[in-house]
């Protein structure tokens, strides 16, 4: 077929769309409205000891899931020594939890843990002194965290290392964190490409005699994204730098912030070629949350959005990211003392709703991270209301348009449906059977081949999915999406009519 053939095909499938987009579009508004609506449940204490457990403060993610199982890590004082790495789980979505599970044994320090999850693989990180000084330490789990291999030495070096932030695509495991062992602080990068059996050597990403910290990183495929803080330009900025091919090489680096005030504490998310960061800055007078996103992968940023409006101090934001729609949280202070708050757009950061007070007490609230897990967002923060500091989530079971397990009766086969409606404007939805337990990736592509947004990248059990795909970001045309469960790859074709 020629592309004027083609041309007059997609014609026709425009013409024949109409009637079919004006018979769903009220029953697409109603799924909308349902994912929209979704209430926050209620805080869940998830330690109870008299000593204090704190998740890590800047941009370390203290949660991680895959499917209903969902992972977090703190570190704890109740062992009577300077602090131990903790682990817990849920193999529910978060309305049970499991015991708490010690992942450190030793008299010195382990602090600020991060966690990351591929399938079954669980991938932890955190800065320890008990080799005299502050050291990168790796463990990891291979079954879904019921059992740990021993603790991996990462750095070697007489200088601080400290703040590590960790990613996983597939097995690949990337890591990021600062380090003094060049006289001041820099970020350093180091990455195993075989589910974290062995580690190739520390790459050192930025060079000048000012320091730079706090790094935080996402990865999608061999795209490896990292933004920290920098005060090379006489003042702290928020600083990025990218590599497009698995941490081996690496682009310069670009200042994303340029005020004289200060930028401090970046996170940052990635899906498809849209990447999402948000940190907070005192340009305003006072400390607020701001948001920067590029759509091209991290060769162009949009100008800096104000996410934060008030006279109080709002700090330390997590996002996370699930196809058009983005979460952020961080601690606020508006209400006379520091509360958790969360804001979320549902179509790439063009547009944010309200901010929502996710906890209400007179204690102080510090430290959130945020996951995702089909429709279920995931907070976990620290949290002194009982008199001493302690571990606390909450989640929302349909705040977020994931996967919706539509039947659990087991398929015969694979399979991969075609999207509905199609034409559509702009949401569509897709669905899928899996035949037996499969680590899924759902993708879309644009005509060229390149990725739009990843849909699905999750361990999932046998039956019949659905989840949705908002393409109010994006221009008309073809576009395709591919799903690969285990040996099972299908790719199928929509249109996208605006």
């Amino acid at each position: 077929m020629d592309i004027t053939e083609t041309s007059l095909h997609i014609r026709e499938e425009m013409k024949e769309g109409i009637n079919i987009m004006k018979k769903f579009f009220v029953i697409v508004l109603m799924f909308v409205a349902v994912s929209v609506s979704g209430q926050w449940q209620s805080d869940v204490r998830l330690t109870n000891n008299p000593a204090g457990s704190y998740s890590s403060f800047i941009n370390e993610r203290c949660v991680a899931t895959n499917g209903n199982i969902v992972h977090v890590v703190w570190y704890d004082y109740r062992d009577g020594n300077d602090g131990e790495i903790y682990y817990k789980r849920s193999t529910d979505g978060g309305i049970t939890w499991g015991t708490d599970t010690r992942l450190t044994n030793s008299s010195a320090r382990a602090r600020y843990p991060s966690i990351a999850v591929s399938g079954s693989n669980v991938h932890v990180v955190w800065s320890d002194n008990r080799d005299f000084n502050y050291e990168i330490y790796y463990k990891r789990s291979t079954d879904n965290g019921l059992s740990w291999d021993t603790d991996t030495r990462l750095t070697n070096n007489t200088a601080y290392s400290e703040f590590p932030t960790i990613e996983v695509s597939g097995s690949n495991v990337h890591i990021v964190w600062c380090e003094a062992r060049d006289s001041n602080y820099e970020i350093y990068y180091k990455c195993s490409i075989d589910n974290g059996l062995t580690w190739g050597s520390d790459i050192r990403l930025t060079n000048n005699i000012y320091y730079s910290q706090y790094p935080s990183i996402a990865v999608l495929g061999t795209v490896v994204h990292v933004v920290w803080v920098d005060n090379r330009d006489g003042n702290n900025e928020i600083y990025y730098k990218r590599s497009t091919d698995d941490g081996i090489n690496w682009g310069t680096d670009f200042r994303m912030t340029n005020n004289t005030a200060t930028s401090w504490a970046p996170s940052i998310a990635v899906t498809g070629t849209n990447v999402h960061i948000v940190w907070y800055d005192n340009r305003d007078g006072n400390d607020e949350i701001y948001y920067k996103r590029s759509t091209d992968g991290g060769i162009n940023w949009e100008m800096d959005s104000r996410l934060t409006n008030n006279p109080a101090y709002s700090w330390t934001p997590s996002v996370a990211v699930s196809g058009s729609y983005i979460h952020v949280v961080w601690i606020d202070a508006r209400d006379g003392n520091y509360e958790i708050y969360y804001k979320r757009s549902t179509n790439s950061g063009i547009i944010w709703e309200a901010d929502t007070r996710l906890t209400n007490d007179t204690a102080e609230s510090h430290g959130p991270s945020i996951a995702l897990s089909g429709t279920n967002v995931h907070v976990v923060w620290n949290d002194d209301r009982d008199g001493n500091i302690e571990i606390y989530y909450k989640r929302n079971p349909t705040g977020n348009v994931g996967i919706t397990n539509i039947s659990t009766e087991i398929p015969s086969a694979y399979s991969l449906s075609q999207n509905y409606p199609n034409p559509f404007n702009p949401f569509t939805v897709v669905r899928f059977s899996l035949s037996v337990v499969s680590n899924v990736v759902l993708k879309v592509y644009d005509v060229k081949g390149q990725v739009v947004e990843t849909l699905v990248n999750e361990q999932l059990q046998p039956g019949t999915y659905s989840t949705q795909w908002n393409a109010s970001a994006y221009s008309s045309g073809v576009y395709f999406y591919k799903i690969q469960a285990g040996d099972f790859s299908e790719t199928k074709r929509m249109l996208l009519i605006k």
